[in-house]
């Protein structure tokens, strides 16, 4: 049994009937140059010879009698790849739009918690003789880093590598332990509890008091608190439903802009999101007068952790200052609020939000999450912030899956009660691409924003002095 960390049983525990906690990969190939030609059982036969790489895909969930504890993993008895991999087809033309429908129709339905929280779909019938592939990967068992380091595991750097050799320990299918064995083990993991607990909730009382005293020192600017953005469209209760929209930009474009403004390609990243959800809004009627606020996950994967599985990760508030008409001064503004989320986020530590998840009450908090999705809660209160907004990295450097080139990968990263849109970026050979899935209820057009994101990158060009 591997027990889950607190921050890995936390995704499980915010999940509802209408809050999915998985995140989405969306990998398009081209297979015009495979050998042997590409297909279904090509890529069937390639994950399951790669599953020693990738751990997590055969492990599963048990939950401990009465949730007196955290959850466990169990190498999977029952494992069975072809539940997991899948084939699904396109209608016709098996366009962007094609593709967008089916994505949001995979993202909307959970994960069996019974078996392996993942699945795969080879998707056949897009335009030009292309595939794409969408896997779908509970956040429990991964965060954005480790998720990109697990994908690894079934990509390669050229299109006819060799065979790879697992050199590890054999895989064994475990045991499903009996109630009588969780409950000890629960007994055992909660004899230290109060006390740890105590140590760590004085630890975050005295963290809040520090930070406290922090911001108010002379000089110190505080990032926006939680619960201090503004009520929009786009923060209310959510539905299980869902839709997708997806683009890409330059990133020799995006770098134009950050060397002119002297500031971060996260920065010019938010900044994008900022004008177009600024369009948006006031399309709508409904901007509000104070800036919204985005949630920007970050990584505190040490290099010691880099090569495990699960969440390592914290959040910064970030003002987006939609307020702020002018997009060079948006941006700047951006870039500041950043640096102080970020110089905050030193003050607290990496892992004060990692220890505190270890001591949460499972029972206790799936209760809560589902009370305040059935009771619709944020149709009524301000939300803890308005959007999440994740940049993760990818390699400048072309990638191949059963021998078909890798030329787009859009994440797609989940939504929470209140908050109806997530926008999730990755870079790829020379590309930023944006994944953005809303509450098909809360955000119907979300169709529209592909656009608009490109209107605010020629903004930000032109304040740069971009003659276009």
């Amino acid at each position: 049994m591997r027990p889950l960390s607190g921050m890995d049983a936390m995704f499980l525990y915010l999940e509802t009937p209408s809050s999915h906690m998985h995140v989405t990969g969306v990998f398009v190939l081209d297979p015009s140059e495979v050998d042997g030609g590409f297909s279904f059982d090509k890529v069937h036969s390639m994950v399951e010879e790669r599953l020693p790489f990738a751990p997590p895909f055969r492990r599963r969930l048990v939950e401990v009698p009465l949730h007196l504890t955290h959850p466990v993993w169990i190498e999977d008895p029952d494992f069975d790849v072809d539940y997991h991999v899948r084939r699904a087809c396109l209608p016709s033309p098996g366009g962007v739009a094609e593709l967008e429908a089916f994505v949001g129709q995979i993202v909307g339905l959970p994960l069996d918690r019974t078996k392996p929280l993942w699945e795969l779909y080879l998707v056949e019938g897009l335009s030009g003789g292309r595939f794409a592939l969408v896997t779908k990967i509970h956040h429990a068992a991964i965060d954005g880093v480790s998720g990109a380091e697990l994908s690894a595991s079934f990509l390669d750097l050229e299109p006819n590598p060799g065979p790879r050799v697992y050199d590890g320990p054999e895989w064994k299918p475990d045991r499903v332990p009996g109630d009588f064995e969780l409950l000890t083990y629960a007994m055992a993991t909660l004899s230290g509890h109060p006390i740890a607990a105590l140590r760590n909730a004085r630890r975050v009382f005295e963290t809040v008091l520090h930070i406290s005293e922090r911001n108010k020192l002379p000089g110190v600017q505080a990032p926006p608190s939680p619960f201090s953005a503004p009520r929009t469209p786009l923060n209310q209760a959510i539905t299980p439903h869902r839709r997708v929209a997806f683009t890409d930009v330059g990133l020799d474009e995006i770098k134009t802009v950050k060397n002119h403004f002297g500031c971060k390609v996260n920065d010019v990243v938010l900044a994008l999101s900022a004008g177009m959800l600024r369009r948006y809004l006031d399309a709508l009627g409904e901007l509000p007068e104070d800036p919204l606020v985005a949630m920007v996950p970050i990584s505190v994967r040490t290099e010691e952790q880099k090569d495990e599985s699960g969440n390592r990760v914290s959040a910064m508030l970030v003002s987006l200052a939609t307020d702020v008409a002018d997009p060079a001064a948006r941006l700047k503004t951006i870039a500041e609020s950043t640096q102080h989320a970020k110089d905050q986020e030193k003050a607290i530590g990496a892992d004060v939000l990692t220890d505190w998840t270890e001591f949460t009450f499972p029972a206790l908090m799936g209760r809560a999450a589902r009370l305040v999705s059935s009771t619709r809660v944020f149709d009524r209160l301000r939300p803890a912030f308005n959007v999440t907004i994740s940049n993760v990295p990818g390699p400048p450097f072309p990638l191949y899956l059963a021998g078909a080139k890798l030329v787009a990968m859009h994440p797609v990263g989940p939504i929470h009660e209140g908050i109806g849109l997530n926008i999730t970026v990755m870079s790829y050979l020379g590309r930023v691409f944006f994944g953005m899935l809303a509450c098909r209820e809360t955000v119907p057009d979300v169709a529209t924003m592909p656009a608009l994101i490109r209107e605010s990158l020629d903004e930000l060009l032109e304040a740069a002095g971009v003659v276009r």
